[in-house]
């Protein structure tokens, strides 16, 4: 069984607190498939970037992190204290081998980048809908989807 990158509460709090939103134990696997994804599909890219100039070693500026996730790294920042940071390090020893090593500065910069996504996703559940409280499957299905044609 694999491990939580978020604690249950912490889960709860922060998507109450970013988008005023109610979501339960049993989402926490939902938040997990898509934090997989999604730091997944930032490493191959930032692989891509790292192979295309010529480097063996994959760095912060390799992601492809568009303004939205900038900025929802420094609203991160604000709610640091908020997070535990082991599960989401521990996440990075879990990350496939794609033949090229990861920098310091990448692994350092992976919590922030992990809580961006987290809040972009919880935010994004308020654009499809302002008036929800608590996300469906078919809003969670919504969301990957969305993330899926821009990540």
């Amino acid at each position: 069984m694999r491990s939580n990158l978020i604690g249950v509460s912490r889960f709860e709090s922060l998507f109450r607190k970013v988008a005023d939103l109610d979501v339960y134990k049993s989402d926490l696997h939902r938040l997990n498939d898509f934090i997989d994804a999604n730091v997944n599909d930032l490493i191959v890219v930032g692989r891509d970037n790292a192979i295309a100039n010529a480097r063996d070693v994959i760095e912060p500026w390799d992601l492809p992190l568009a303004k939205g996730i900038q900025r929802s790294m420094e609203e991160f920042d604000l709610l640091d204290e908020e997070l535990d940071i082991e599960p989401i390090m521990r996440k990075l020893v879990s990350l496939p081998d794609l033949g090229l090593a990861y920098s310091d500065e990448l692994v350092s910069s992976m919590p922030r980048i992990i809580g961006a996504i987290t809040i972009c996703l919880a935010k994004t559940f308020k654009v499809l809908d302002p008036e929800l409280k608590n996300p469906q499957p078919e809003h969670w299905e919504k969301a990957f989807s969305i993330f899926d044609m821009l990540v």
